[in-house]
């Protein structure tokens, strides 16, 4: 398991340099007055030293800690939940211009929710309810930042 978490590791460095690279192809701005490139070079950066410790961490820690916890994250259904988690994540894509923000945002978090685990319909539209209806709120009233609007008309 180790080594697997190693590669994992090295892909989101990979991919932080990546993003980082990119964006300094736009305009940066100054953090005063940020420009498009500013926020991608910053999760790139993020990425980057987030991974570098992961891995450091790997690496430097003792026999003892490699012991399985019971309450560990890993099991069977976790190459199953990956790929419908991302399948969701493209299908919210695909679908938010025609949807719309709010009812994209609503589905995807009923899926992501469902996906992961919570198996009680009604603490999963509650919470849906709630990050939809909050994310709006400060996405679209608060910051003012167009966004579609879909069939509802929201």
């Amino acid at each position: 398991m180790k080594r697997d978490e190693i590669v994992g590791g090295i892909v989101i460095f990979l991919f932080g340099m990546v993003t980082a690279l990119f964006s300094l192809g736009m305009p940066i701005g100054t953090f005063r007055m940020g420009g498009t490139g500013l926020f991608p070079l910053c999760l790139g950066i993020l990425l980057m030293i987030l991974s570098g410790l992961f891995i450091s961490k790997i690496f430097f820690q003792g026999k003892k800690d490699q012991v399985k916890k019971e309450g560990s994250f890993e099991s069977s259904e976790s190459p199953t939940q990956l790929i419908l988690f991302l399948g969701a994540m493209v299908l919210a894509t695909l679908f938010f211009n025609r949807l719309g923000y709010p009812l994209t945002s609503f589905l995807l978090m009923v899926a992501l929710l469902r996906i992961l685990g919570i198996k009680r319909w009604g603490l999963s539209i509650l919470i849906s309810v709630v990050t939809a209806v909050g994310c709006y709120f400060v996405f679209v009233q608060w910051l003012s930042i167009p966004m579609p609007k879909g069939w509802i008309g929201i």
